[in-house]
């Protein structure tokens, strides 16, 4: 056991001496030495462990040796002041600070604290509270022991928001989801109300525009630049126009039926007739026709608004640059060939109470409220086969192709009916465009570098300034440059947009039975492919890693 009399406080009196003579005190080991040091007269004072190892190596060397009878001299701990450490995220965005408490120094302050941030940069999103909180803890903390806590965190940039068009009146598809309520509190299913009409500077849609979104920015002060909304065009039809008080709403001009387009409204004049019959003839109207009764057998009806038809559709053929909706049922026949004797195609959507042996061709939606029964439907948008409630809607039989989805209570049936989905195709065709878009943004980078090069390479402004020839080419170049950065930017924009929404593809786009997906029901989603062999419950069917899953969970 070393006797504490061999440590000795330095002259100014900050550091710890330990002098032995090698061959009086040795052999030692490290543990005699850090022993001595917790004693309380030392014990505030910070070891110095490469010293400590020196100094039990050299003395232990030296033991027994003719230069071990000569004192040796080693300064084994020191005083040292309060240590503070700034650790900042690789992204910058939150900083850390650890503060190790003094060695018999002087301890950190709030100066320190102050100094220790200007000098590693951190200037933004700062708590007081938690760096006073630090400091409370320094006091009844052992000499070297840490204090840790979060001080500093960044502010994530919060993108824009898409801008989008909110329709301000109903149209006559959303009527056959409302049926009309008696006096007495029943409904009538039969009666859908009155015909969807508009008068002159009734508000049809109000654009709601995109927004810039907020910045961010790191600890460090850097800023977080956000990603703008996407902007949508809005486009006034015919008879609407924007509204001279605001140029965010659409207002109609005359009295008519109001229709949705692809990029806005329009108002339409509206043809009424009672039953469309070999007796009236084929009909084709520039606007949109209400027949009040029946579309006959072998019948033609075309419109470029929407055709709404009060009963029944039988074995004909309907084209609207609108909506089709058929208040009761659409029927057809099996023909020849695998031709169905009803073809419906529409710009917009189609929606009925009931359709069986017919052709449905949607570019919006496609919204079949009872029953859909061994017919071939083809949609860019989703397919839904359900009353307002989710308790009836049966698809059996026939193909299904649809873009964005598909949703039934009921899929196939009991009897193993074939019917065949497909769902999400186009999966590659996004992944193409989205590699070409790359491709297009790489070659407009290249045209800035190409440009920014020529712009270098001009000489200095002073000889060229009073050429009218070369002062136009400059010009010219110089607007090339920013026609290449805006077209950069509103392609990277695209990019990112279509990114996400290739990356979500099939969490987005998949199949969903409330109640029942029977036997011998063929799914196709993406290049994913089962062939139901039992019943299935209520369940959302989707594409995961190119393989048919079934969660029975999702549907609750």
């Amino acid at each position: 056991m070393l006797a504490p009399e061999l440590f000795e406080l330095s002259s100014d009196g900050n550091k710890i001496e330990l002098r032995l003579i090698p061959n009086n005190h040795g052999p030692i080991s490290r543990d005699d030495l850090v022993h001595l040091l917790h004693l309380p007269e030392f014990s505030s004072f910070c070891p110095l462990e490469p010293v400590i190892q020196k100094a039990v190596m050299q003395t232990n060397k030296l033991c027994g040796t003719e230069d071990g009878k000569f004192e040796q001299f080693f300064a084994v701990a020191e005083r040292r002041d309060g240590q503070i450490e700034i650790v900042i995220s690789d992204d910058r965005m939150q900083a850390e600070m650890i503060i190790t408490s003094a060695w018999g120094g002087k301890q950190v302050t709030l100066q320190d604290i102050l100094k220790a941030l200007k000098t590693d940069g951190v200037a933004m999103g700062l708590s007081k509270q938690r760096i006073e909180l630090l400091l409370r803890q320094l006091p009844s903390l052992a000499p070297g022991e840490q204090c840790r806590q979060i001080i500093a965190n960044g502010k994530e940039a919060i993108n824009g928001v898409n801008a989008r068009l909110d329709r301000k009146v109903p149209l006559a598809r959303e009527r056959l989801l409302q049926p009309q309520e008696r006096d007495d509190g029943t409904v009538d299913m039969r009666d859908l109300g009155a015909v969807i009409m508009v008068r002159p500077n009734d508000v049809l849609m109000v654009k709601i525009p995109a927004t810039e979104g907020t910045a961010g920015y790191t600890v460090m002060g850097e800023p977080l630049e956000p990603k703008p909304g996407k902007d949508v065009t809005m486009t006034p039809g015919n008879g609407c126009d924007f509204s001279p008080k605001d140029p965010n709403k659409l207002i109609a001009l005359v009295a008519g039926q109001p229709v949705e387009t692809r990029s806005g409204m329009q108002v339409d004049d509206v043809l009424q007739i009672k039953n469309v019959d070999v007796k009236y003839g084929h009909v084709n109207f520039k606007g949109s026709v209400l027949v009040s009764g029946d579309v006959g057998e072998g019948m033609h009806v075309k419109a470029t608004g929407d055709i709404t038809v009060m009963g029944f559709v039988d074995s004909a053929i309907l084209e609207a640059e609108g909506d089709v909706i058929v208040s009761k049922g659409v029927i057809g026949r099996q023909l020849g060939g695998n031709k169905l004797s009803t073809q419906i195609k529409a710009k917009g959507q189609i929606c009925a109470q009931f359709v069986q042996y017919s052709h449905l061709e949607a570019e919006g939606n496609i919204l079949v409220t009872k029953q859909l029964l061994h017919s071939h439907s083809v949609t860019h948008g989703c397919l839904t086969v359900s009353d307002a409630t989710g308790r009836r809607g049966d698809l059996v039989g026939g193909i299904v192709q649809a873009d964005q989805g598909i949703k039934a209570v009921v899929i196939g049936a009991t009897a193993g009916t074939r019917t065949e989905l497909y769902c999400a195709m186009k999966h590659g065709d996004l992944r193409h465009e989205l590699k070409q878009l790359d491709e297009s943004v790489k070659a407009l980078v290249v045209a800035s570098l190409d440009i920014e090069g020529r712009l270098r390479k001009l000489p200095p402004k002073s000889e060229w300034q009073n050429d009218p020839v070369m002062r136009e080419q400059v010009q010219m170049m110089l607007e090339e440059k920013n026609r290449i950065q805006e077209e950069r930017s509103r392609e990277e924009l695209e990019f990112e947009h279509l990114r996400l929404e290739a990356d979500n593809y099939f969490s987005h786009y998949r199949i969903e039975a409330h109640k029942h997906i029977f036997g011998n029901v063929e799914i196709h989603i993406g290049n994913a492919f089962n062939r139901t062999q039992r019943e299935h419950g209520p369940c959302i069917v989707s594409n995961q890693g190119q393989e048919i899953n079934f969660d029975y969970s999702a549907r609750g």
